[in-house]
């Protein structure tokens, strides 16, 4: 398993992976520290997560060039990430036991109420794009719930995997209740059939998610999918268009465009398009693209060479398809996995463009003439997780937020994640929910308790 610098193409470290029979002896440890955490009270439970988000704080300079080593995100975006980890860990440290306080429910008992019961050990299987929140935004309510965690991050970013594993352990969490498994894919389906590991939840692609959730319904397990977005951006003709546009080139090329819930598909109604366009080109062309550390960076490598040659196609079949290219549409001549910032417009169906998920820094522009297409455009999609609508009317922005089939819509603002809101998708994009009240008890056993 290797670690490599996207920026420079340069191995940074090498890890040995785990052995099958180190497997099942992390996997047994973290049932043995499980069946004490379980009844640990919530008071000691918070305690510790308030340790975890200070340890987070104080080690964030760290974790942030880490990360920005290991997959590419400039370095302003790690330290935000490892900023939005800390925030997490002390929403549920002062949430959780609210939200899963026993609910008493009326029936023809003389007391009935529902309890939240811990399951077990949920297995993680988490992707590279942000290697600290996606662990982050299940770690913390799974361990506030009661749960332990068995962590399978994604190959190209070892080092950040095993550096949580040292933050819940220097927190004070028990040594074994939060491990990191460093095995291959292959090795997934084995350990989700062990029977010490209760639920599986997974950020990743379409066929990840289906693989994990064979396997875990094979086994008759819970299982949470976050999976690919394909976000549509509606622009409306009453749209702030200065704030539309500034947004939109933030909203795509956050992280290199290497985000489930960036904006991809942006549906612009024709009377608005030309100037929309010319503002999106005019910010892009700002932007500075060089070395991830260097703070004045804004667009840094995509992760992988790979990634590279994926948003390359897209980029060219579109092309050949009839989309018009505005600006970029190139490989940078230089060492490490660049990119140009790429506008193309006049994109419509049957283009990788409009219909598959890129992950990099392109804009797709896809016009249309009224209101009622642009819904149709953003439901014209085998994804749902999220998207946005720019209207300077509030009202209509709802009803066309109402009629969009996504997970999250936001009016007059990015799509974004918040502890404090559910997160996840419908269609493609997966199922079940992350963060907010409904996060926390996705994985936790709802039981009626009814007393005569």
């Amino acid at each position: 398993m290797k670690s490599t610098n996207p920026a420079t193409n340069k191995l940074l470290k090498e890890f040995r992976e785990h052995s099958p029979d180190e497997i099942v002896e992390i996997i047994n440890h973290a049932h043995e520290e499980w069946l004490q955490w379980k009844t640990t009270p919530f008071h000691l439970r918070r305690e510790l997560m308030l340790n975890a988000a200070r340890v987070l704080r104080n080690r964030k300079t760290a974790l942030a060039q880490l990360m920005t080593l290991e997959m590419g995100k400039i370095i302003r975006e790690s330290e935000a990430e490892v900023d939005k980890c800390a925030w997490v860990c002390e929403y549920y440290s002062e949430n959780a036991e609210t939200l899963l306080h026993d609910e008493v429910i009326e029936s023809d008992a003389s007391k009935s109420f529902v309890a939240f019961e811990p399951l077990g050990l949920v297995l993680a299987v988490m992707p590279w794009n942000f290697p600290l929140w996606q662990v982050f935004r299940f770690a913390a309510p799974a361990l506030m719930a009661g749960n332990g965690g068995l962590l399978k991050h994604a190959s190209n970013v070892p080092g950040c995997a095993l550096a949580i594993e040292d933050i819940f352990r220097d927190a004070g969490f028990p040594e074994n209740l939060f491990r990191t498994l460093l095995i291959s894919s292959g090795v997934v389906e084995p350990v989700i059939d062990h029977p010490f590991v209760k639920a599986v939840t997974l950020t990743g692609s379409e066929y990840a998610g289906s693989q994990v959730a064979s396997a875990a319904g094979r086994q008759i397990k819970k299982s949470l999918l976050e999976l690919g977005g394909s976000d549509p951006f509606i622009v409306l003709d009453d749209a702030d268009l200065d704030l539309a546009a500034s947004t939109a080139v933030n909203a795509r090329m956050l992280n290199q465009g290497q985000s489930c819930i960036a904006a991809k598909r942006f549906i612009v109604q024709e009377s608005v398009l030309e100037t929309f366009t010319n503002r999106v080109a005019e910010a892009l062309h700002k932007l500075k693209v060089g070395d991830p550390m260097d703070p004045a960076t804004n667009i840094g490598p995509l992760a992988r060479p790979d990634l590279v040659d994926d948003i390359d196609r897209q980029v060219k079949e579109s092309i050949r398809l009839g989309a018009i290219l505005i600006t970029g549409g190139v490989r940078y001549d230089r060492e490490g996995c660049y990119y140009q910032p790429t506008i193309l417009t006049n994109v419509k169906a049957g283009m990788p463009a409009y219909s598959e998920e890129t992950f990099g820094p392109m804009l797709a522009i896809i016009p249309v003439s009224s209101e009622e297409e642009a819904v149709r455009v953003a439901n014209d999609s085998q994804f749902g997780l999220g998207g946005c609508v720019w209207t300077k009317d509030n009202d209509r922005g709802e009803n066309i937020a109402r009629q969009v089939e996504s997970g999250a819509v936001f009016v007059n603002g990015m799509t974004k994640s918040d502890p404090r809101l559910p997160f996840g998708g419908i269609k493609k994009s997966g199922y079940g929910r992350e963060l907010g009240s409904f996060g926390i008890r996705e994985f936790v056993n709802i039981k009626t308790i009814w007393i005569a």
